[in-house]
């Protein structure tokens, strides 16, 4: 099993490299991989492969979108990083309430996780922008806008793939997750 956390630890390392700039946050395939984690290793496997990510980055090892290192907890974008810890544990924990879960559980399950991470990525760019970095900071429509809703589309499109992906790949790592 912790190959596979080893494995989807490098996905979502890998993911932040797959990415087009858009400030303040840009597009990145991080979030559907920690979503897959999630679907596919369960809350407990799911979560402890975002959080040997979350520690890599923090470490110092270049894996984040803009490197490593402790000084990336100030980077507005930080809390989307955090954020997929809860998102990756909430959509474990809702898509395996089921011994074999259904197609609309794993969707709803990958939609409560997006949820998740835009709490608390919203909340912490907001906090960091208004309390942290010099500047104007960000009013919350500006927030709303350029941190959310220029996302909306690509995201479910993205989750909507990822959760049928994984249902079809679940019957493969279904076993391995309590």
């Amino acid at each position: 099993m912790m190959c596979l956390c080893a494995m989807f630890t490098a996905l979502i390392a890998i993911g932040g490299f797959i990415k087009i700039p858009v400030p303040p946050v840009p597009f990145t395939l991080q979030f559907q991989f920690t979503t897959l984690a999630g679907l596919l290793l369960g809350k407990k496997y799911g979560s402890v492969s975002v959080i040997l990510y979350v520690f890599l980055g923090l470490a110092g090892i270049p894996i984040f979108t803009k490197g490593g290192g402790l000084w990336y907890v100030l980077e507005p974008t930080f809390g989307y990083i955090l954020g997929y810890i809860p998102g990756t544990f909430l959509t474990g924990l809702i898509a395996h309430k089921e011994k074999h879960p259904s197609q609309k559980r794993l969707l709803a399950a990958s939609f409560a996780g997006y949820a998740a991470v835009y709490a608390v990525g919203m909340t912490y760019c907001y906090i960091v922008m208004n309390f942290f970095l010099e500047g104007d900071g960000i009013k919350l429509w500006p927030l709303f806008l350029n941190c959310f809703l220029i996302f909306v589309p690509k995201d479910v499109i993205l989750t909507v793939m990822v959760s049928i992906a994984a249902k079809k790949i679940l019957p493969a790592t279904g076993k391995y997750i309590d």
